[in-house]
């Protein structure tokens, strides 16, 4: 038990620490392919960050349920017992935000040019609200595809990570629409702004508020009704 619990959060470190890498390596190859901005780079961009998140998926089932974002790990646990809820908060999310640090460390020292990663651009409760409403929208579409919708993983992570991306897409501008605390805390404590009360309330507090309230909402709409309860006591 002890050694499984181990290889878990040693695979949600690696994860966090990969996948920071993988968004920069896929950043720099587009740029220094098409040296610039143009159509056929953001559809390059694109069909990687989908692929990258198939392989993302992948590893998640190879290593038997590790995972790079504390909102995946946290929308699971509200559905356990508050032995795991506790063990999610107290142990694998600061694995997942080593990971990310250690990563955002190294990418730094190899490629200085990189940029400062994801930033809030419009007000405190603006980018709260965005990155609140992007959260929810995800974890409700992961629910759905988990418990619902029928399908083989290829067809359940392709409509996932469609999602992700048209999400981030959408909130890019404003927060990065990250929708993934552990990663922007591995830029912010970079930076060194981790501490401030933009960080805190815009990539931590609004996004995990809006995982709970997802996945509240996800199991009252699944909530069998009276008609159903009746029909199984007979």
């Amino acid at each position: 038990m002890a050694a499984a619990i181990g290889r878990l959060l040693v695979s949600d470190a690696i994860m966090s620490f990969m996948w920071v890498w993988s968004s920069v390596i896929i950043k720099l190859f587009v740029h220094n392919l098409f040296l610039g901005f143009s159509f056929h780079a953001e559809i390059l961009r694109c069909s990687l960050s989908v692929l990258n998140m198939f392989l993302f998926a992948l590893l998640a089932k190879l290593t038997n349920g590790g995972a790079y974002n504390p909102l995946t790990v946290l929308s699971s646990a509200i559905s356990g017992n508050f032995t795991n809820f506790l063990f999610t908060l107290a142990s694998r999310i600061p694995f997942q935000v080593f990971g990310s640090i250690i990563g955002v460390r190294l990418i730094l020292e190899a490629f200085p040019q990189i940029g400062r990663g994801p930033q809030l651009t419009v007000s405190l409760y603006q980018g709260a609200l965005t990155e609140g409403l992007l959260t929810f929208t995800i974890v409700l579409i992961s629910h759905g595809l988990s418990s619902k919708i029928p399908g083989s993983f290829f067809r359940k992570t392709w409509i996932s990570s469609l999602s992700k991306l048209a999400l981030h897409i959408l909130g890019s501008d404003l927060t990065g629409g990250c929708m993934n605390p552990a990663s922007v805390m591995g830029w912010a404590y970079a930076r060194g702004d981790h501490i401030t009360k933009e960080h805190i309330l815009v990539y931590w507090v609004a996004p995990m508020q809006a995982t709970l309230l997802a996945a509240w909402t996800f199991r009252y709409l699944l909530r069998p009704s009276k008609q159903e309860k009746e029909k199984k006591t007979n």
